[in-house]
């Protein structure tokens, strides 16, 4: 592989050369104006042209982005390659599972350090949770691509998202307005101005409101039963309110009760900026967000009657019910899933371990009669400030100081069945505290960053686990208190002139989280084999190191090599369903090889970026998805685990479990866990990102990755032999600005295209493959802009060609549930919006 980076080397320099407009050019390098426009980032933390910058980095423009329509991080798939950034799975809450060349998580636990990290305006965002935060006033994203540690206040193994906001500007004041309406009732406004305050202050305040009725529609299981002509299929399972109750003198045409998938945010953020003096810059900062969207979209997909165990089959009898696909609605944009629990308090079902008149010592029932929010409630706030302060000589100082509290609940229901196998209420709250030095410098010879980063957090969950199907209920609390101090430095020494650099980076870091798990049985004055309370205080003292070098032949070319270290934190077993679960992992370790080269040719008509890299993990837990046996209350397995089967692949000891593998008459309740190993790991891929502008107006850009993921987990699979993530990414826009002085502006029609290859959705079944094939999307919008009086219509569509896909599949069943649920992609979606500025 490292023979092959090199060949790709030597080429992208006899490309380069073969160019006779390119020739080299001993000069210093002079500004870039005509053709593509430049792009000024901040990923070395000083201010640099896009092209100049020896990283693998896609920067987007706020004018990108308003011609993509992407309004939040979950859109950025389209325009990064090998990227994946999507809302997560219902249990995880709202937040965005974010992975970028293989590596990532869409975990939203407290508990783990998130492989791709999230900074606005320099302010780290530590969990996923809340992070698919909708873009508000942006100036430009960057995502770089690789680890990333010895420039940015936290170390992150995958990658950064670097959110810049615009800035408050001491000019003239301005303002705009946007009004955006679309299907399923669509309303979004967003507002904004910037106020000038004397000569040296200004004002910048930006709001929104986000408001859409979900695409999914919440079905009344009898009632649909009935409305399809097969009452009997309903039981005797109640209607949730009189108005569906048919009658022979009164037939209900519409049995929904709700909606999925919709949206409720509101946000608003302000900033202030005072220049003390020419050389003196401080913006105070802060921000609000409220998040009560209803809960995603999410669909059972298949139901197996012979994975149902006798609590879920007593409690379907108690209705009258069978376990089967009777639960299954066959239109994913529809469900039965209800949130509620329609069994009354203290009811006892024989047979059944769950429902069985539980009471707590003050003689209160703590089982059924229930019902749990189906929408989300999350508030997230800040307050930052930020000080520069140029010290003359050409070297800065940057001082950044952040606040943050989030506080959120979501739910979620795990088998989307009326009757209970497995609901879920999370409760979760953080604040933290950071801070954030930084020195900088320029020179002929070098530039260079020192800093040093501190961040210090607490954080609480309240959680419960409502497992009917294992006759258990559990009441989770757990605080974190996690504290990251380190210091970096990073350097671009130039010792044989401007077109060569080496660079050299460091950091060292001490990272400890301290945590207090408890997972108790409902009825908290007897003691069963399911109490969990332990302590444990994951922590790592670590060098990391990145070296490299670049060398720019003329003032259109560049290429780089660069070596670079990633970790992480331990980890340990965030949910255990029993003391035999409580377990911990190493620690993940990673060097990442790359070689990449940034071209303008034709005259700066065409922009080219390209990289290769090879990842080689010497340390990596894995997760394995297994089961085991619910232990009795005296901490023994009911029949034995020598009756189980060891789970293929799996590290010693571990086993499945489940109603298809035990031997009959056990007497075996499932439980399902998570198993680590540690799999060292290689990731090799590609990637390209082009921009064509072959005549002024018509603009062409795009993207196109490819990675593989190896690992001795995978090739020791009998089935699904490869990643799960999709070999292949790409992405392409056309658009084209018409001039039409007639109507006082300008029309662009503009086209855009998304492609993912295939994925699985588990190794270790086929069965589910053919729900997440390879799929092309294509977005259209159509922008008129008028130039004298400040204000542009724009209509769009996502999803052109109603293509119908899932976002996510997971199959329960491989964990002993009789369901899979899969998450539907909305249909087609049309919009309008109209901005004005003044």
């Amino acid at each position: 592989m490292k023979k092959g980076l090199a060949l790709a080397a030597i080429s992208l320099v006899a490309m380069a050369s073969a160019q006779p407009a390119l020739a080299q050019d001993n000069t210093a390098p002079a500004p870039k104006e005509e053709g593509i426009k430049d792009i000024v980032v901040t990923a070395t933390r000083q201010a640099t042209n896009l092209q100049d910058t020896p990283i693998a980095i896609t920067a987007v423009t706020a004018e990108a982005l308003e011609e993509r329509g992407v309004t939040n991080i979950g859109d950025l798939t389209s325009v990064v390659p090998n990227a994946q950034f999507r809302r997560v799975q219902g249990a995880f809450g709202p937040g965005v599972s974010a992975f970028i060349r293989g590596i990532g998580s869409g975990d939203t636990s407290l508990a783990g350090q998130p492989p791709v990290a999230f900074y606005i305006d320099d302010v780290y965002y530590p969990v996923l949770l809340g992070a698919n935060f909708d873009l508000l006033d942006i100036d430009h994203i960057e995502v770089l691509r690789g680890p990333q540690g010895t420039l940015f206040g936290r170390n992150s193994l995958g990658g950064a998202i670097n959110v810049v906001a615009r800035q408050p500007r001491t000019g003239e004041a301005s303002a705009y307005g946007e009004v955006t309406v679309g299907s399923y009732n669509r309303t979004d406004l967003r507002a904004g101005f910037n106020l000038p305050i004397g000569e040296s202050a200004a004002l910048l305040i930006s709001g929104l409101s986000k408001k859409r009725e979900g695409y999914q529609k919440q079905l009344d299981f009898t009632c649909e039963m009935n409305r399809r002509g097969t009452p009997e299929l309903a039981g005797s399972f109640p209607f949730t309110t009189p108005l569906q109750n048919s009658t022979k003198f009164d037939k209900v045409d519409d049995c929904t009760i709700g909606h999925f998938g919709g949206e409720d945010v509101r946000a608003v953020r302000g900033s202030f900026l005072w220049e003390a003096s020419p050389s003196i810059k401080l913006t105070l900062t802060a921000d609000y967000l409220r998040d009560q969207s209803e809960n995603p979209a999410d669909s059972v997909v298949d139901v197996d009657p012979a994975r149902a165990n006798s609590n879920m089959k007593s409690q379907a009898n108690y209705w009258g019910l069978t376990i089967d696909k009777r639960f299954m609605t066959g239109d994913p944009y529809t469900t039965y899933v209800t949130y509620t629990d329609r069994i009354a308090a203290c009811t006892v079902i024989p047979g059944n371990t769950y429902y069985n008149g539980s009471v707590n010592e003050r003689g209160q029932c703590t089982r059924g009669g229930y019902a749990l929010p189906d929408h989300n409630n999350l508030r997230n706030w800040g307050v930052s400030g930020k000080l520069n302060w140029d010290l003359g000589g050409n070297i800065d100082l940057t001082a950044v100081v952040a606040h943050r509290d989030l506080d959120e609940t979501h739910t979620f229901d795990t088998d989307g069945m009326p009757i209970v196998v497995e609901h879920v209420i999370n409760h979760l709250m953080q604040k933290y505290t950071q801070a954030e030095v930084r020195l900088s410098g320029t020179s002929d010879l070098i530039d260079w960053v020192v800093g040093g980063f501190y961040f210090d957090a607490d954080g609480d969950q309240h959680a419960s686990l409502i497992q009917a199907s294992s006759g258990l209920q559990r009441a989770l609390h757990t605080t974190y208190k996690p504290t990251s101090k380190a210091v970096f430095a990073n350097a671009t020494v130039r010792p044989f002139g401007e077109r060569f650099g080496i660079v050299l980076g460091g950091r060292y870091s001490d990272d400890k989280m301290v945590v207090n798990f408890s997972n108790i049985s409902d009825v908290s004055w007897q003691t069963t084999a399911s109490d969990i309370v332990f302590k444990v205080v994951p922590q790592s003292k670590k060098f990391s190191w990145k070296l490299g070098a670049n060398y720019q032949p003329n003032n259109n070319l560049m290429f780089y090599a660069s070596a670079a270290t990633g970790y992480s934190l331990p980890g340990y077993n965030t949910r255990p369903l029993q003391f035999t679960q409580v377990e911990q992992s190493e620690a993940s370790e990673d060097i990442a090889y790359e070689i990449g080269a940034k071209l303008d040719l034709f005259d700066r008509r065409v922009r080219l970026n390209l990289a290769a890299f090879y990842t080689d993990f010497k340390n990596r837990p894995t997760t394995i998805s297994g089961a085991e046996a619910l232990l009795n209350d005296n901490g023994q397995p009911q029949a034995g685990n020598q009756q189980l089967e060891p789970l293929p692949g799996g590290p010693p000891g571990s086993t499945r479990c489940s109603t298809t593998t035990l031997p009959g008459n056990t007497g075996i309740v499932c439980l399902g866990r998570s198993y680590f190993r540690n799999q060292p790991a290689t990731i090799r891929g590609v990637e390209a990102e082009y921009t064509i502008n072959p005549i002024d107006g018509l603009e062409i850009n795009g993207s196109v990755g490819w990675s593989k993921f190896i690992s001795p987990d995978i090739e020791a699979r009998t089935v699904n032999r490869r990643q799960s993530n999709p070999f292949w990414t790409a992405s392409a826009g056309i658009q084209y600005r018409i001039e039409a002085d007639a109507l006082g502006g300008s029309i662009t029609p503009r086209l855009d295209w998304t492609f993912e290859s295939s994925q699985i959705v588990s190794g270790l079944s086929t069965k589910y493959n053919d729900l997440m094939p390879a799929k092309s999307l294509f977005n259209a919008r159509l922008t008129y802009e008028n130039d004298k009086h400040g204000f542009t219509v724009a209509a769009g569509v996502v999803n052109l060609f109603n293509k119908f896909y899932y976002r996510n599949v997971f199959d329960y069943q491989g964990l002993g549930y009789p369901q899979t649920d899969a998450q539907p992609a909305p249909p087609r979606e049309w919009s309008l919006t109209l901005k004005k500025q003044f």
